[in-house]
């Protein structure tokens, strides 16, 4: 080791990189001048510090050694000096790699003893430490915790960490449903320790004041401890707000506690570490609650740091290593007397203020500001989860001028959080007690708080936004639709992208997969540009329905909307309600059923729940009887579905691209138009799936496109604008969408149908209709999320599912 502290040619493993609040030690290392190499479930924000990865994840103990093995036989060059973590999650597994590869560590079974607050208990007991009387319990045994334990009692997940899922109950009432809320809701992902078990602890409350002992051990000797004070806890929650150092605690019960984490760390056979100790100390001496076999989080190393000048990252290196650390002497007066703050809200809600004068920087007493959480986030506070908006440490020139200081600085920092907005039922609803609800709350919270952001962002902030992208991918692409609606939503994910968003892409012909990541996700806002759920387009309003009830804004139009106008004749039925001109129609479910006779040849039959013309070919246009029922017979039997039959209008064909979903940002784009007039002998004036989907000649060469649409009288242009905008309202479309209209020799025009979710890619007719208002694809796409944004804004809930035609 050199004597700046750095440790050149030494290699360490890292077992998990954790949250990016830890980037303090990931540069502590590399400043040591480390090799690194990180055992973690994924690449991630460390990537810069790593030199090395080993990707497994570190909850699965065997995968992981496995990984590591194996990743050591294809890197015969690099060579483990020593194994470290600094999560409470790793630490029997980094016990399992120290006894494996022969490091210095603490052995597994010793961890584990450790680690399990039962089997810690357990100990205390056999070596006549005090202990509060305890029992592992399920629901069966409440009856005898009610009888035998002095109330208040605590209980509390066996693996837990950071006080989660630690609750105190005052009485026997109590008992029953303190238990089943613990019970349905401790999980890993609320609090990743517990991967190691689910097991629940019963025991006795200790009355007194609680501490932290952070302890530098090595060789079985204590080469440095410090005690912090910790405030009084929120109960029954135990939620931790303040601690301060040096521990304002008489020296006597100072060695008190510090000879008991002696004591116990011997009897444990703990030799090497940084030990993180919690105690109480009670009118009858210091009891232990737990020792964690890591360094404390949050302000442990920065208090350490300041106020005795100690570096707990370079000591948990130097034992890792071998290093010999001498006996480190506290002076008599700390270096700084420090305070630290959590900023907990008083309820679970939505972040949606959150003020840090810049002035806080320049006062002298501010030792460190950590901020989590962003405006928009969701904060879940007990019962509904653990969790926080960061902390604030102080430092004084004594005790209670920390505090003095303290309660200065938090002059500077404002924060607001709201449940919910007055439609949202959540928190009105009676409680039988104080968890009944809280596990719905929370899966409630975390939705809504999508919701929440979207209604509250800055539109000019909008590039900030994390933006999923929801589509279809097919590995093969030879088919001309599937290389289409892959190739859309990964347009729109790269030109995303290119633009600074965060974006991630859900493809749902995994749907499993692509529901699970939606609801672990923290996107702010789907696109929306899915047409199949198990290869099927009947299945395209379930995407919006899926969003719907994750609690996802999403762009373009809504379950109900996309649902309808899938089904062509109920669509059709719709226009003639309202009186907007479409060709006259009849349908059929099979051949038995009678046509309207008044219907005037040529027809088209089209399947009545199909999209991208799948089904319609040159023959779907018939003169006579005949052709009319094969045509059916075809739809209704070979296809099995409903079959729509129409007077066929030969003339121009019309694409109407509509923006907007309010009145007042509602745009019909300029007309596409298609003439048909150089169409060879024999081909009908229509676009079958030849014509969208094959190079078929007859219709590249035959079927001119006008984009915009030129020389068309004004008249007939304004009747189009209307009728296709009458149409857009009536179905409830949002955002865009695309009307077809047909218009015979005698310029009426007559609507075919709405495509509410049409193509966007780039070169598609609506956003090449765009390009005419001077929008590239880029402006194309964000002006959609523009208006996503604006319909979510001073809504309540589920407003967008209230349709023009309820």
């Amino acid at each position: 080791m050199s004597p700046n502290g750095s440790f050149p040619g030494k290699t360490i493993l890292l077992v998990n990189t954790g949250s990016i609040k830890k980037k303090f030690i990931l540069k502590k290392l590399k400043k040591m001048g480390l090799t690194v190499v990180a055992l973690n479930k994924e690449k991630n924000w460390a990537d810069g510090y790593i030199d090395h990865w080993v990707l497994a994840d570190t909850n699965n103990h065997g995968q992981a050694l496995e990984a590591l093995e194996s990743f050591l036989s294809a890197n015969p060059a690099v060579k483990i000096d020593g194994v470290i973590t600094f999560w409470e999650d790793d630490v029997l597994l980094t016990a399992k790699i120290s006894d494996r590869l022969g490091l210095i560590g603490i052995p597994f079974k010793i961890a584990k003893k450790a680690r399990n607050k039962y089997l810690f208990r357990e100990f205390c007991k056999e070596n006549k430490i005090k202990t509060p009387r305890y029992a592992l319990i399920k629901s069966k045994d409440l009856d005898y915790v009610g009888q035998n334990f002095n109330f208040p009692i605590v209980i509390k997940p066996a693996y837990g960490s950071s006080s989660a899922f630690v609750v105190k109950v005052e009485n026997k009432e109590e008992l029953a449903a303190t238990y089943n809320y613990i019970k349905k809701n401790i999980s890993t992902t609320t609090e990743s320790a517990l991967s190691d078990g689910l097991d629940i602890l019963v025991e006795e409350y200790i009355d007194g004041e609680e501490v932290d002992i952070n302890i530098i051990l090595q060789n079985g000797k204590i080469k440095f401890s410090s005690i912090v004070d910790n405030y009084k806890t929120d109960e029954p929650f135990f939620v931790e707000t303040q601690w301060a150092i040096p521990s304002r605690l008489h020296k006597n019960d100072q060695q008190a506690l510090n000879e008991m984490a002696e004591m116990i760390l011997e009897k444990l056979g703990v030799q090497n570490g940084c030990i993180h100790f919690e105690a109480k100390v009670t009118k009858d001496g210091p009891v232990p609650i737990e020792a964690n076999l890591r360094m404390g989080g949050d302000e442990t190393y920065s208090f350490t740091k300041e106020a005795w000048q100690v570096d707990l990252i370079e000591n948990i290196v130097k034992i890792a290593l071998g290093v010999y650390i001498e006996r480190i002497k506290k002076p008599d007066i700390p270096y700084k007397y420090l305070i630290s703050y959590d900023f907990i809200p008083d309820y679970s809600g939505i972040l949606v203020k959150l003020d840090v004068d810049e002035n806080i920087k320049k006062n002298e007493h501010l030792e460190e500001l950590y901020i989590f959480k962003k405006i928009g986030d969701p904060i879940l506070v007990p019962p509904e989860g653990y969790e926080y908006l960061g902390w604030v440490s102080v430092s004084g020139n004594n005790p209670l001028d920390a505090e003095d200081n303290l309660k200065d600085i938090l002059k500077y920092i404002r924060y607001e959080v709201v449940k919910f907005d007055p439609s949202s039922s959540i928190g009105k609803t009676l409680r039988r007690n104080r968890f009944s609800s809280a596990a719905m709350n929370k899966d409630l919270l975390k939705g809504m708080a999508k919701i929440e952001r979207i209604k509250r962002f800055k539109v000019e902030d909008q590039r900030k936004l994390h933006i999923g992208v929801a589509c279809n991918i097919y590995q093969d692409e030879q088919a001309a639709v599937e290389a289409d609606l892959t190739s859309v939503g990964r347009n729109i994910e790269k030109t995303l992208k290119e633009k600074g968003y965060k974006v991630t892409f859900f493809d749902f012909n995994n749907l499993p997969k692509a529901f699970n990541d939606l609801r672990k996700s923290n996107v702010d806002l789907v696109f929306n540009v899915c047409e199949r759920i198990n290869n099927s387009s009947l299945l395209e309003p379930h995407v919006a329905a899926i969003l719907d009830t994750l609690q996802i804004p999403y762009t373009g139009s809504n379950p109900f909307t996309l649902g309808l106008c899938i089904d062509k004749i109920r669509v059709k039925k719709l226009l003639n309600y309202h009186g907007i001109p479409t060709p006259k129609w009849d349908y059929a479910y099979s051949l038995e059923d009678k046509i309207d006779e008044d219907l005037k040849y040529p027809l088209i039959i089209k399947p009545a729940n199909s999209d991208n013309s799948i089904g319609i070919t040159n023959d779907s246009v018939v003169t006579n009887k005949e052709g009319l029922d094969r045509q059916i017979k075809k739809i209704t039997e070979d296809m099995d579905q409903p079959a729509l039959i129409e007077e066929y209008i030969d003339g121009d064909e019309y694409d109407v691209s509509i923006l907007g979903s309010e009145e007042d940002d509602l745009r019909v784009l300029p007309l596409s138009r298609s003439i048909f007039d150089k169409m060879p002998e024999g081909y009908w004036h229509i676009y079958p799936f030849d014509a969208k989907w094959t190079d078929n000649p007859a219709y590249k060469t035959g079927i001119t496109v006008q984009r915009p649409a030129k020389n068309i009288p004004k008249k007939l242009e304004s009747l189009i604008t209307e009728i296709s905008l009458d149409t857009y309202n009536i179905l409830d479309c949002h955002d865009y969408g695309r009307v077809e209209v047909r218009v015979d020799k005698n310029n009426n025009p007559y609507v075919l149908e709405l495509n509410p979710n049409p193509s966007i890619n780039i070169g598609d007719c609506v956003p090449g209709a765009a390009e005419f208002i001077n929008m590239n694809y880029a402006d194309f796409l964000e002006e959609i999320i523009r208006m996503a944004i604006r319909r979510y804004k001073n809504r309540p809930p589920y407003y967008h599912l209230q349709g023009n035609f309820m």
